[in-house]
């Protein structure tokens, strides 16, 4: 199967978690091969080239450095020989439908500023205090965050529901959302949903997601947001040549899988391609789309149909537009948002279909970096985010010609709404050459369920031990990475989850068990309790009844009770302090 005295690991997709994955195994001593459905690196971490123009398909914020420069370091290499990276100044600009225009910074003093002009106007005589409140409590859920979720496992019930977890969780304002949680620093409109947007890096509405996802903003304003010079694409493609040139892993592309075989014996055994070829394994990981993998991949189950019955983040129409010259009224990173703020979600994450009055994303990559377009001209993506579709393979075709119009209604309004908020004249007219992904083309070229952008949401009842695991539970060399599997969608996290998996395919292939410590935790957590509860029982019962009780139970499991133990119980209850009451 694999060369000797080497396990041999199957990786279904070469995205960022995949790459990542596969760097971290064969740096392990495995023998790792990629197999990738596209003839390019990175999934939705992936550029588009046209008419001399470059893309980012998917994600252009590179947020949580450090998440970066910790996974480089584990593999030997600094990223800075792999990415260079250019700061955004300011981190975004934000149009609003009365004509304002907000400059979001990592600059304390502007952020003074722009607070101050909106804020104390609105009733807030001290927002930049309000702010660096707001500040504080989100570096300790960033803090939180990073080192008890992204970085830990959650497979079983007691790693979640550890007192100590539950008392962070409180603090952490997961009982909140993020819309009315950030209205008690912040009291104008205009702050609150520039402050707000962000959650839609998750593909979540403002109001609906957790409120600890301030911890998004935190990064931004103390961080800042950086851009990969060539692209976002050049840091999957880093984590594939540090997997191949250093650790001889293989990547194979334009190699679909049709099926994940599964033995006589309940494990894996290997994956068959599209072409008819096998390939045996050791262990496989998907870096495929989660529902995905358990719907089409593994053999039917009832928990691949619940997965498809779960809360979904939103899908986009994403255009991708050449354009003949530069356009300095936009920055790297621009957000134009819905005058008609809550609505536009609601018709988003409730009606699944394309706000009338939609916020949307605008990102010129050569405003930052050069590169991305011909000299003199620039390179525009326009995000609109929609609701997810049904997608069924009889109707397909149908379905997305159906589909042309939103299409060109979404057109239509960002280049109005562009024009209308920047002072752009003949926008259209300035576009050379045109490419677009919507629901569809998500699903198509990504595997992605309803076309969902992030994969699964992140509600409360959809992270940590609620989440998919990285691991299957009936075939035990079965593992997951990426956006819908623990610990959840962005591509920091996503890196995050790839040391976990590799770490779980290692501890299976060399037979060396993770230490669970979380488990030694929540067993005396619970001999305590059993105790109290075996005390509260002698204490209400007496001595003679309380013996019988207890007697009756241990039979009940098969459990003996030594003598001595009876014997005890049987005196504190006639002499223990409840004696006196």
């Amino acid at each position: 199967m694999a060369s000797f005295g080497k396990k041999r690991v199957v990786i279904i997709g070469a995205g960022v978690g995949g790459t990542a994955t596969a760097a971290y195994l064969a740096q392990m001593g495995h023998e790792v091969l990629v197999l990738e459905k596209n003839d390019f690196v990175g999934g939705r971490c992936s550029l588009i080239h046209n008419n001399g123009h470059r893309f980012d398909q998917g994600p252009s914020f590179y947020l949580m450095p450090e998440v970066f420069e910790e996974a480089f370091r584990d593999l030997g290499e600094d990223v800075r020989d792999h990415v260079k990276l250019h700061q955004c100044k300011p981190n975004y600009r934000v149009y609003y439908h009365d004509g304002e225009v907000i400059e979001l910074s990592s600059d304390m003093t502007h952020m003074k500023q722009v607070l101050e002009k909106y804020e104390i106007p609105a009733g807030n005589p001290q927002p930049f205090k309000k702010f660096l409140e707001f500040m504080h409590e989100a570096h300790d859920h960033y803090e939180v965050s990073v080192r008890d979720v992204l970085k830990k496992d959650y497979q079983h019930w007691y790693q979640t529901f550890r007192l100590r977890w539950i008392s962070k969780a409180i603090k952490m304002k997961i009982h909140r959302t993020l819309y009315p949680y950030m209205s008690q620093f912040f009291k104008s409109d205009h702050i609150r949903r520039a402050v707000t947007f962000a959650s839609m890096y998750l593909g979540m509405s403002p109001f609906d997601a957790p409120a600890t996802y301030n911890l998004l903003q935190y990064t931004e304003y103390a961080q800042s947001i950086w851009y990969p010079e060539g692209g976002f694409a050049t840091v999957p493609m880093a984590f594939m040549n540090i997997a191949q040139k250093k650790f001889d892993a293989k990547f194979r592309f334009n190699a679909p899988i049709s099926k994940i075989r599964i033995g006589i014996t309940g494990k894996v055994e290997g994956v068959e391609l599209e072409s008819g070829e096998f390939i045996a394994a050791d262990a496989v990981v998907s870096n495929a789309d989660l529902v995905y993998t358990y719907d089409k991949l593994l053999p039917p189950s009832r928990y691949a149909k619940s997965l498809t019955k779960k809360e979904f983040t939103c899908s986009s129409i994403s255009f991708y537009w050449s354009l003949s010259r530069q356009l300095p009224e936009m920055d790297a990173h621009n957000l134009f948002i819905a005058e008609k703020y809550r609505e536009s979600f609601d018709q988003i994450f409730l009606d699944h279909t394309i706000p009338d009055d939609p916020s949307f994303y605008v990102h010129t990559p050569s405003r930052v970096d050069p590169s991305a377009a011909p000299p003199g001209k620039d390179t525009l993506v326009v995000l609109i985010p929609t609701g997810t579709v049904k997608i069924r393979k009889e109707t397909w075709e149908q379905d997305r010609a159906k589909y042309q119009e939103t299409i060109k209604f979404a057109r239509k309004m960002a280049i109005e709404t562009i024009e209308k908020r920047t002072g752009i004249k003949n926008l259209e007219s300035l576009i050379e050459a045109e490419l677009y992904n919507d629901p569809w083309a998500w699903n198509e070229k990504f595997n992605l369920f309803s076309g969902s952008i992030l994969g699964l949401s992140h509600t409360i009842r959809q992270v940590l031990w609620f989440r998919p695991s990285i691991t299957h539970s009936k075939y035990n060399n079965m593992f997951f990475v990426g956006a819908s599997a623990h610990p959840g969608t962005g591509v920091p996290v996503v890196v995050c989850g790839s040391k976990i998996t590799a770490q779980h395919v290692n501890a299976y292939l060399t037979g060396v068990p993770i230490v669970d410590y979380a488990k030694y935790e929540a067993m005396f957590v619970l001999l305590v309790l059993s105790m109290l509860l075996l005390s509260l029982i002698v204490w209400v019962l007496g001595g003679t009844a309380a013996s019988c009780v207890i007697e009756n139970v241990a039979k009940a499991v098969n459990v003996s009770i030594p003598v001595p133990v009876k014997q005890a119980w049987a005196t504190w209850a006639t002499t223990g302090w409840h004696a006196e009451l």
